[in-house]
């Protein structure tokens, strides 16, 4: 059992019936604040015939409408706020690659909240007052760069905020500095360790120890590579910029799932498709009710992530449900011919395969009056690179034979030059769909 660290133990092993006597309250609160200050749900509750005062128990949330992303594209910039704009005193918004961007409110209490779940997210992986934070998450609209940043110094830890890209550089400062704590998306974190590799400096000889790595799905695999080239716990943060940014759920040292931070965000597991709850265990669509929020609350908000969610106390003593990784999105999860395909399908097959590196690209296309083509570019590894040619067609055909074994999918694969995929300062760049081409 790996030994528990804990920011905040109160909050995090509340015994069940206090937990759900207190989501309770909350969640009767922000109905009625969301009813009185926010017409969206004015309307919509009153459609519904619900009112605060009808729910009496945590099993009555069923009957509240959900909230989704065009919900707050329809309402952009501010119209989903449930304070005057005199008390907001941050705005952060999506980057805006769908429609309208979604604008995100925070009061100077929200950023109070934001800051200790924060602080309860690295407390769980040992971080503390003591530690040297590199945060090279992007600072901005995004809520990445500065969610971890006043998370770690509501922890009291001293913070680099570096921020994405210079990546030669991040590797100096982590020796110059003594970085203890890194904080970043998980493929950036391989960028490091390739352009560290690339310096000769071996991160084993570094105080750096831990990691907290979020904002897009990674495997078990791509962990294990990261602990190997790093030297350190890879650890899985998940958050949106709706809810509150990352905080939301996050990975203790037992590496058994993700807490959620259940007195403040309220979880509930559908499926995608009806919108009914899913049985204990069952994969499906994270829903989010904020239970603190004062700025934008939201009321059952569809994530559009899917994940399982296990309601079982964990080893380390925390009492809050863990959630596994999100694996993918019920949105922008790829159909291929009829199949579902999530990149961290075909991730988790590359990473356990010796000879390839976990740097990918899927391709997707159509030619007129063709069916839907997959093809997967994945980079050789260094040392494979000059294998002779029977040997790279060997491990191909080894490559695409697992891929089809996966997903029950016909695909092509292509072995790609070392470093010719594209890197990422944020979240990696794993589709191109060129389907649209030809409608």
């Amino acid at each position: 059992m790996a030994q528990a660290f804990f920011w905040n133990r109160e909050a995090e092993c509340l015994p069940r019936p206090q937990l759900e006597k207190l989501q309770l309250e909350r969640l009767r609160s922000v109905v009625a604040r969301a009813t009185e200050r926010v017409p969206l749900y004015r309307q919509r509750f009153a459609e519904a015939g619900i009112t605060a005062n009808d729910i009496k128990s945590l099993d009555d949330l069923r009957r509240i409408p959900f909230t989704v992303k065009d919900d707050l594209r329809d309402n952009y910039p501010f119209g989903m706020f449930a304070v005057p704009m005199d008390e907001v005193v941050r705005i952060h918004a999506s980057s805006g690659t769908t429609g309208k961007q979604t604008v995100v409110g925070y009061t100077r209490g929200d950023i109070g909240v934001w800051a200790e779940v924060i602080a309860r997210t690295l407390g769980a992986g040992g971080a503390t007052k003591g530690d040297i934070v590199q945060n090279a998450y992007g600072y901005g609209l995004f809520t990445g760069g500065l969610g971890l940043h006043y998370g770690s110094e509501f922890l009291g830890a001293a913070v680099i905020p570096i921020s994405g890209g210079q990546t030669k550089r991040q590797v100096q400062v982590m020796q110059d500095f003594g970085t203890t704590v890194l904080c970043c998306t998980p493929s950036y974190a391989l960028v490091i360790a390739e352009a560290a590799a690339e310096l000769g400096v071996d991160f084993s000889k570094l105080p750096l120890r831990v990691g907290f790595f979020g904002a897009e799905p990674w495997t078990d695999g791509m962990r294990v590579e990261i602990e190997q080239k790093l030297a350190i716990d890879a650890l899985d943060i998940y958050g949106l910029s709706e809810i509150i940014g990352p905080g939301v759920a996050y990975e203790c040292l037992e590496k058994a799932g993700l807490h959620v931070a259940e007195d403040h965000f309220l979880v509930e597991v559908i499926d995608p498709g009806t919108g009914e709850p899913v049985a204990p265990g069952q994969r499906g669509e994270l829903v989010f009710t904020t239970l603190s929020k004062e700025a934008l609350p939201l009321i059952r908000y569809r994530t559009r992530d899917l994940t399982v969610l296990n309601a079982e106390p964990c080893a380390c003593g925390r009492s809050c449900y863990r959630m596994q990784r999100v694996t993918g999105r019920s949105d922008d999860m790829l159909i291929i011919r009829g199949v579902n395909v999530f990149p961290s399908q075909i991730e988790s097959v590359i990473v356990g395969i010796k000879g390839v590196s976990p740097h990918y690209l899927l391709v997707v296309d159509r030619k007129p009056g063709k069916m839907d083509e997959l093809e997967v570019w994945i980079e050789i590894s260094e040392e494979t690179f000059s294998d002779e040619m029977k040997e790279l067609e060997r491990l191909e055909q080894l490559v695409l034979s697992e891929i089809e074994s996966v997903l029950g999918l016909s695909v092509r694969v292509k072995l790609v030059e070392p470093k010719s995929i594209a890197r990422s300062e944020g979240k990696a760049k794993r589709v191109v769909d060129r389907r649209d081409l030809f409608k």
